[in-house]
């Protein structure tokens, strides 16, 4: 299997092919187009008294060459085709970025599903899971092949005549068309080349033709299975319903594909409901993708619009030393208020998911501007709570995946960070030693079930451990966290911890926490309030259907991932944070975005304003008042314990109950107090007063150099005696 998976990149490149140098006229291209790497274009003519004999010389390597849906005559050749540069993701190496490719019009929507099954059509498929509801950019299957989750249309190998078609609904301008090979870790099947026709009525066709040669135009397609091809139309069409016609493809293989149809509205008079298909939003915000330039500038222009609720900071800095900018709301920022709890939301983990990074980006805007109008929503949001957005975590991945575009991308480019390193698996296992030490009987009263330290090989000057991992980790330590949403995308899910497996090389397990209520429930807030999420009539993305479970689901359940942010910010802090995974689509285009906001916008608040939940209060010395710092929480039937911060004050997420609460800490008597949680919006206050323990007393009277009272002198001897 591993053999295998290694084998996808080394294979592709293994074909040549030499077609006595035709012209890209001759070939019928469009003027400018060029060839896919080591693809295939032999195109044969359709009509006999077009074509003469020419010889073609193929080059096989490894056995492997490609074949020709059918075997006709070829014009003469012409002056040599251009090779299209091969562009690879390789996770630990950067290639030169190339200049962003701008498509024109926007995607009809195939990718984030606003294209649905009943719009795809096709002349045959191999099976229902190569059906052409699959034919979905960077949709991707399951492990096995042959189930209803493949990755991608595939025709039947009989299939003499091929055809991939989409129905626009109304008549739109077809620009351009971007296609994948299939997703599959078994199997080798893409297209390499294709004609398109249009339609206004799916009956009576016409091809995109060549005006130099008058020849049908013939596309050049993949070279591998997952890099995005993009072909512009030599002339935009306006029509209905669209086709790809394969033409050719790699040998052993089948006319597979997945697409996005590049189309831009125009006016119809017959359409009755044309604001229907606009996507768009009330708020008046910056809707486009901002790279790491654009992004520093609108945060400083919201900074200085809303001075008195926000201040902009950084946390560190990239491998390429850009810096990681957070941007804080409050209306007190920059100090820390006693009570009042402290929750982030950081997006741009991996740098091609790019959805997350917008959306706070919009989020700091919409506050800004609704505080300004005095919204009491969002003004109370504010006042009570301390917001910190990180929109990207990974700068470097992003601008990788920023100059290749959104449609362009792919599924994996920008990903990682410029050292190769994904972020989602770099912080410390904590985990494995908490288990060892549960299964020894060692947890809570040896080892603590809460801030684990940090393991002596993760801190070792050669520990593979990124500085944008260290930037989060002192970051997460600096500041006494509550709640946390990670922000990702590909799917619509929202999963909570733990994220590893508890059994070792599990691949999947229902691993939950002991605060599993809690986090079902924070998940449930988020996939419940968002639109996307919510919306019965939407298919899965790729090959899981999480809308049967209500769209949340245990991390560990769904894959197994070591070293995850998550579970790391629950064992090493009092953070509770989960995982929202925000669209289909990593990277929409941006006409998309105004629709992604309206789907998230509500989830994102009403998500925040969960950090109320539970009880809350402060730990203090009963003879100073003083707040307590680091004094233990512990709930009873809950293997997890919270501290406080440095002024005494604590947060502890529950759901709605009765619960018995225990506050301690070094030096001082427990205290136990009964503390209900209903389902009014709390926190539920829940105060501690502890008294300092005789010894305790004692050893501050002896540090300060005062004689000891006679009580305490006579207690002190009363304990010396029982030791005898």
């Amino acid at each position: 299997m591993w053999g295998l998976l290694l084998a996808v990149t080394a294979f592709a490149p293994s074909v040549g092919l030499s077609l006595g140098a035709p012209s890209a006229a001759v070939l019928g291209l469009a003027p400018g187009s060029t060839l896919a790497p080591h693809s295939s274009l032999t195109q044969p003519s359709t009509k006999a008294n077009e074509t003469s004999e020419q010889h073609v010389r193929l080059r096989v390597i490894k056995k492997k060459k490609i074949i020709v849906k059918k075997r006709k005559k070829l014009r003469p050749p012409g002056p040599p085709a251009t090779a299209r540069p091969l562009v690879t993701t390789n996770p630990a190496k950067t290639l030169p970025l190339p200049e962003k490719q701008e498509p024109g019009c926007p995607p009809l929507g195939l990718e984030s599903l606003r294209v649905s099954d009943s719009q795809l059509e096709a002349s045959s498929s191999q099976s229902f899971g190569l059906g052409p509801h699959r034919g979905r950019l960077n949709i991707q299957s399951g492990l096995e092949d042959g189930d209803l989750y493949d990755g991608a249309w595939c025709a039947e190998q009989q299939d003499t005549e091929p055809w991939f078609q989409v129905d626009a609904k109304n008549s739109v301008r077809f620009s351009g068309i971007v296609t994948q090979g299939r997703n599959s870790v078994w199997r080798y099947d893409w297209v390499t080349s294709y004609k398109v026709q249009f339609s206004n009525d799916s009956q009576t066709w016409w091809k995109s033709r060549n005006h130099s040669s008058g020849m049908d135009m013939v596309f050049p397609a993949n070279s591998d299975l997952e890099t995005p091809v993009l072909n512009l139309l030599p002339e935009p069409q306006v029509a209905r319903f669209i086709r790809l016609l394969p033409q050719t493809w790699f040998q052993e293989g089948a006319p597979c594909l997945r697409a996005e149809i590049l189309a831009c509205p125009v006016s119809d008079a017959n359409d009755l409901s044309p604001e229907a298909h606009t996507l768009g939003s009330s708020d008046s915000l910056d809707f486009q993708h901002h790279n790491y330039k654009a992004m520093r500038k609108l945060m400083k222009q919201v900074n200085e619009q809303c001075p008195n609720i926000t201040r902009i900071y950084s946390i560190g800095k990239s491998h390429q030393g850009l810096k990681l900018y957070v941007m804080e709301m409050s209306d007190r920022p920059g100090e820390h208020e006693l009570g009042e709890p402290e929750v982030r939301y950081v997006a741009g983990m991996h740098g091609n998911e790019a959805l997350g990074r917008e959306l706070l980006l919009l989020l700091m805007q919409f506050l800004c501007h609704e505080f300004l109008r005095g919204d009491p929503r969002v003004t109370r949001l504010l006042t009570e709570t301390r917001i910190h957005l990180l929109p990207s975590m990974n700068p470097d991945g992003y601008e990788t995946a920023y100059h290749r575009g959104s449609e362009l991308v792919g599924w994996a480019e920008g990903r990682w960070t410029h050292q190769g390193i994904d972020l989602n698996h770099n912080f410390a296992d904590l985990n494995t030693p908490l288990w060892y030490a549960e299964d020894d009987g060692l947890v809570p009263h040896t080892v603590p079930n809460h801030h684990l330290p940090l393991p002596a090989y993760y801190t070792l000057p050669n520990a593979t451990v990124a500085p944008e991992t260290w930037a989060v980790i002192k970051w997460m330590k600096r500041i006494p966290f509550v709640l946390s949403a990670n922000l990702h995308g590909g799917e619509l899910v929202v999963s909570y911890p733990f994220d590893m497996t508890r059994t070792p090389w599990a691949a999947r397990e229902l691993t939950p926490t002991p605060d599993d209520a809690v986090f079902r429930w924070l998940s449930t807030v988020y996939a419940g309030t968002n639109r996307a999420m919510q919306d019965p009539d939407r298919r899965p993305c790729h090959s899981q259907d999480f809308s049967l479970h209500g769209n949340v689901i245990n991390g560990a359940d769904w894959h197994t991932v070591p070293g995850s942010m998550n579970d790391f910010s629950y064992l090493h802090t009092n953070c509770f944070e989960v995982t929202v995974e925000l669209s289909c689509d990593k990277f929409p285009h941006e006409k998309e975005l105004p629709q992604e906001w309206e789907n998230n916008k509500d989830a994102l608040l009403t998500y925040l304003e969960q950090v109320r939940m539970g009880i809350a209060g402060v730990v203090r010395d009963k003879d100073t008042e003083l707040g307590i710092a680091d004094a233990v929480i512990a709930v009873e039937g809950i293997n997890h314990d919270v501290t406080t911060a440095w002024g005494g004050d604590y947060w502890r997420l529950l759901t709605p109950g009765d619960y018995v609460v225990t506050a301690s800490a070094e030096g001082y008597h427990t205290v136990t107090r009964h503390c209900q949680v209903t389902f009014e919006e709390g926190p539920v206050p829940c105060d501690f007063l502890l008294t300092k323990t005789p010894k305790q007393r004692l050893r501050e009277l002896l540090a300060a150099g005062a004689k000891v009272p006679p009580d305490l002198r006579r207690k002190l001897e009363r304990l010396r005696g029982q030791k005898k």
